[in-house]
């Protein structure tokens, strides 16, 4: 079965991924990043939200084991105003997201393939071995600082060879191209080596 097919059966089944799958249109750059994962590894996900992402990375990838990372916090202050998390929603309601994305996943965190982490993405990584993860996708904290912060833990956590990559990439909305900046920058680093950018999402290596 090719990877079109399997999005299609994958959307018709579960009732919020029809509009993400529309959104990837069967192909483009996201769906590229997810087909360049490693099966069968250990990754993470940093940015959860509703957990539409996460279900593709699981049913794509078939990680033996994915750490789910978010806060899930509302943020206050008027840089995340018009970010998913700011002003304008309640913690109740990130409350709730959480909830979802734990009742969502529950039969594969029984079966210990997930692992959900309601923490930041540097209080999350730092419980994580150094060189253990084959992958990292970061859709977290879009602020430069914050997007800065997530490739540098996150690179120290992948194995030789793994991938980082992410979404976003770009002038950018609220966050005012942070994403691009904090990865054009990264992307110097000795020990990395860009494989591709495109559209909004990029693919590095550690090497």
């Amino acid at each position: 079965m090719n990877v079109k097919t399997k999005l299609k059966r994958i959307a018709k089944k579960l009732p919020l991924l029809p509009s993400l799958a529309a959104s990837l249109g069967y192909g483009g750059a996201r769906l590229k990043a997810l087909k360049s994962l490693p099966k069968n590894g250990v990754g993470a996900e940093i940015g959860v939200h509703l957990g539409d992402f996460s279900h593709l990375i699981l049913d794509i990838a078939q990680p033996k084991k994915l750490y789910l990372i978010d806060p899930w916090k509302a943020f206050q202050s008027e840089e995340y105003q018009e970010s998913w998390y700011g002003q304008s929603t309640p913690q109740s309601a990130m409350d709730e997201r959480h909830q979802g994305v734990c009742s969502r996943f529950q039969s594969r965190i029984q079966q210990g393939q997930v692992e959900v982490l309601r923490q930041f993405s540097n209080t999350a990584l730092s419980s994580l071995a150094d060189e253990s993860l084959d992958f990292v996708y970061i859709d977290g904290d879009h602020t430069y600082e914050g997007a800065k912060q997530d490739l540098e833990l996150s690179f120290a956590k992948l194995k030789k060879g793994g991938l980082m990559t992410g979404d976003d990439y770009g002038p950018g909305d609220w966050w005012q191209g942070g994403v691009k900046k904090a990865v054009d920058e990264f992307g110097w680093n000795s020990g990395v080596k860009l494989l591709w950018i495109e559209n909004t999402q990029f693919v590095l290596q550690k090497i």
